[in-house]
């Protein structure tokens, strides 16, 4: 697209003008247009103008996936505004922190999270209107603007300027030390920041439909699904979830010839019961995400479909590693550009012993990771002229890289990144608790299950079952810790820093509460 339009508003328009009527999007017993998809985001677009959003102006979005939320991105895009896609699990301090950090001035919320927001609604104060997606049943405040009052607006092109340079969206990844930061994207006169560059291959005879279930507040559904089927013009079809009974049935409904699928997909529908035409899909190719090894040749095996696996994340510097069968399964390939694999000291490791995956950077303003008011986080990330990951790999005497672990302060649960220090804050403040620690242990699904270690004031007691009440109440559902352990003192250093490395040899042992076998 070097000759094509050079916005995502540009984009839109042009894609209305050439393929008119072919099915953008396919939602439940719904079919948007190209055309039709135009003309909501100008909607949208005018709608939002009229409540103060332009350039320069924040909006979050809490909404699962639909259309609608689309619409609001979309439009926000061509206002020269910028959009906070929010986590649509979280709720209290960790919801409040990400819409009022980000500067939004406006929220566009389901109605189904107006418990959650009318609990934060008085701390927020730089937020000027809250609109509200109607999808169920449940009451809002006369205050709240419903979508639909904005979607009647005209359909016209609402004509702003896109000016390169300034913000378009913050997406939010887990802190490690702290809450969590906003990733910093900016309109660079390029289609989009996210999906442009994946095309369809010209050669290809047969039309590409895509698939996600994924939320579309994470980069993933966003760029590699969606924003990569509208650069290219492809038919994307959208789940509102992951659902493993429906799955393959949704997948053959709409033709489905490739999907996005996070690590732990995998292994909850190979779980799913067997059956005859279980291979019986049109799909040929699954882009996946950290799926483990154990199961990646049973799933190509029993469904028929190849798996390509990739690596990369929102804030690592544009820097992307694939295996597209050309390395063993179970590896994410070899990068295409200069690494090493260091330990603590930034000595290369042996082949076989894992260490931090470092990339050597060749442009260092763009290779730089920006977080929204926080400076100094984005350049600690590259070192002597050498971009740190977090993430520790091993590498095979042929250079094939594997994953192991986050070397920072996170974990990582069915596709979602978790800072153990948000989820310790929670636990901290249980009057009772003296201290705590969160740490990643292997989970039977790939990834992590999240377990603490838990300090108690002297002479107090605590059941695992009301831990676990007050962070359902005040955590992300995903946040929330399967295993708890109770212990008379937490290792520490000699600094007095907790030793999370000696807890996960440890893992789970006799004396650990599981949640799931509760």
């Amino acid at each position: 697209m070097t000759d094509g339009p050079t916005t995502l508003a540009a984009l839109i328009e042009t894609q209305a003008i050439s393929l008119k009527d072919k099915p953008f999007l396919l939602f439940e017993d719904r079919t948007i247009s190209f055309t039709d998809l135009n003309r909501k985001v100008n909607r949208a677009a005018n709608g939002l103008a009229a409540l103060g959003v332009g350039p320069g102006v924040g909006v979050s979005i809490m909404m699962a996936n639909s259309p609608e939320w689309l619409y609001v991105h979309f439009g926000i895009q061509k206002l020269n505004a910028y959009t906070v896609p929010v986590n649509t699990g979280l709720k209290g301090e960790g919801l409040r922190h990400i819409i009022d950090h980000s500067d939004s001035s406006l929220l566009v919320a389901d109605d189904t999270f107006v418990e959650e927001v009318i609990q934060i609604e008085d701390s927020l104060g730089k937020l000027k209107h809250i609109v509200t997606n109607k999808v169920d049943t449940g009451d809002v405040p006369d205050s709240w603007i419903p979508l639909s009052d904005l979607m009647q607006a005209s359909d016209e092109n609402p004509g702003v300027e896109i000016r390169n340079g300034e913000l378009s969206a913050l997406m939010y990844t887990s802190g490690t030390t702290g809450a969590p930061k906003g990733v910093v994207n900016r309109y660079i006169g390029s289609a989009n920041a996210f999906g442009a560059f994946f095309q369809n291959n010209p050669e290809e005879e047969e039309e590409e439909i895509m698939y996600t279930c994924l939320p579309l507040f994470h980069a993933n559904a966003l760029g590699l699904s969606t924003l990569r089927a509208l650069s290219s013009g492809t038919t994307l079809a959208l789940s509102k979830r992951f659902s493993a009974s429906r799955f393959w049935d949704e997948i053959r409904r709409y033709r489905v010839t490739t999907f996005n699928a996070l690590g732990a997909m995998i292994p909850i529908l190979l779980k799913q019961p067997k059956q005859d035409n279980d291979a019986d899909n049109p799909v040929k190719t699954v882009l996946s995400a950290a799926c483990p090894a154990s199961v990646w040749e049973e799933f190509e095996k029993r469904y028929g479909v190849f798996i390509v696996e990739g690596y990369a994340a929102v804030d690592g510097g544009g820097f992307a590693v694939m295996n597209f069968g050309d390395a063993p399964k179970g590896s994410i390939g070899k990068p295409g550009n200069p690494y090493r694999l260091v330990d603590d000291d930034d000595v290369d490791v042996p082949v076989g012993t894992s260490g931090e995956l470092i990339f050597e950077v060749d442009d260092a303003k763009a290779r730089e990771v920006e977080y929204y008011k926080n400076e100094g986080a984005g350049k600690a990330r590259i070192v002597g002229g050498w971009f740190h990951t977090g993430d520790m790999l091993h590498a095979d005497e042929d250079g094939n890289l594997y994953f192991d672990d986050r070397k920072t302060d996170s974990l990582r649960r069915r596709g979602e990144n978790i800072s153990a220090w948000e989820v310790e804050r929670e636990i901290n403040n249980i009057p009772v608790v003296l201290e705590s620690a969160v740490y990643g242990v292997p989970s039977d699904l790939g990834e992590d299950d999240v377990m603490v270690a838990v300090q108690l004031q002297p002479g107090t007691t605590l059941s695992a079952e009301e831990l676990i009440a007050h962070c359902e109440k005040n955590l992300a559902k995903f946040m929330v810790p399967r295993y708890v352990e109770f212990r008379d003192a937490l290792p520490k250093t000699g600094t007095h820093r907790t030793q999370k490395s000696v807890l996960k040899k440890d893992g789970v042992g006799p004396d650990t509460w599981d949640r799931e076998a509760s």
